[in-house]
């Protein structure tokens, strides 16, 4: 049984990132007793799959610049078979080649990750706002701890993904990285720790050396002006973990030697939330 407070981990799905390293790294942390609960996602092997089974892959741009994958019923398909069926059961054969007890679990098992469906999504094709109505996508509202705190009190390393069970118990995607803080709140985790394909949160996206240390979002509306994409997501997770009680956020590489290490010492960008503003008298 570990002791020592919860690191939540989630794992980039960008073919870039090593998820190999990233499994040995956290079997030395969790031989030294850590508690580690790992979340992944996995857009390489779904783009892969998808591409293998004719189902193409599409992205909706929200008018604040925010993209998310585009999940029609045939994609949810490509998306549970890409998550469940070949990227966890070789994250957990990782850590299990480690001498790691892991155990796969989905949003879906024991009523994990309940979702609300979105009735429509806001994107913007073609310069002009338009409403996506068959979208097979959903926001968390509620996360039951209790497998995933059993499985840790056990010794075992959960290792979760998408999808969640929506409000009329049928699968639904959600969002990994949005996965990852809701799990962490949930659990009360020390840290989270979001491995992804770049060094962490850049000023200037194509000039890798431009990595901001630290960075203090907005507790409400776009986190950050320059972020854009897939970082903007990350941001919304990380707000979303910081005012859900998680102390630390860091958004770190993943490409690295010993990435989780690095990033629990401080590697990649810390995030903050800003203060309010105070309200004149």
């Amino acid at each position: 049984m570990t002791t020592q407070p919860l690191t939540v981990v989630k794992v980039g799905g960008n073919p870039a990132v090593d998820a190999a390293g990233i499994c040995a790294d956290l079997a030395g942390l969790v031989h030294q007793g850590h508690s580690v609960l790992l979340v992944h996602g996995g857009s390489g092997e779904i783009a892969r799959l998808g591409g293998r089974l004719g189902v193409p892959h599409r992205t909706l741009t929200a008018p604040d610049g925010v993209s998310t994958r585009y999940t029609d019923p045939e994609t949810l398909e490509v998306v549970v078979l890409a998550l469940a069926g070949a990227v966890k059961p070789r994250l957990v054969a990782e850590l299990a080649r480690h001498r790691v007890p892991a155990v796969g679990l989905t949003g879906l098992d024991g009523g994990l990750l309940r979702a609300r469906r979105k009735a429509a999504v806001r994107a913007v094709v073609e310069g002009r706002t338009v409403l996506v109505r068959d979208n097979q996508s959903g926001r968390i509202t509620t996360v039951d701890p209790t497998l995933p705190q059993a499985l840790l009190a056990a010794g075992f390393v959960p290792v979760v993904s998408p999808p969640a069970i929506d409000e009329h118990d049928r699968p639904v995607n959600v969002d990994a990285d949005r996965a990852a803080a809701a799990l962490a709140a949930a659990l009360g985790a020390e840290q989270l720790l979001l491995l992804t394909g770049a060094p962490g949160v850049l000023a200037d996206p194509a000039d890798p050396a431009s990595l901001r240390a630290g960075l203090r979002i907005a507790a409400t509306g776009a986190p950050d002006p320059s972020a854009t994409g897939g970082m903007a997501l990350k941001l919304i997770a990380a707000r979303e973990a910081l005012a859900g009680g998680v102390p630390t956020v860091r958004i770190a590489d993943g490409r690295t030697e010993r990435p989780v290490s690095a990033a629990l010492a401080g590697a990649g960008t810390t995030v903050h939330l800003a203060e309010a503003a105070a309200v004149p008298a």
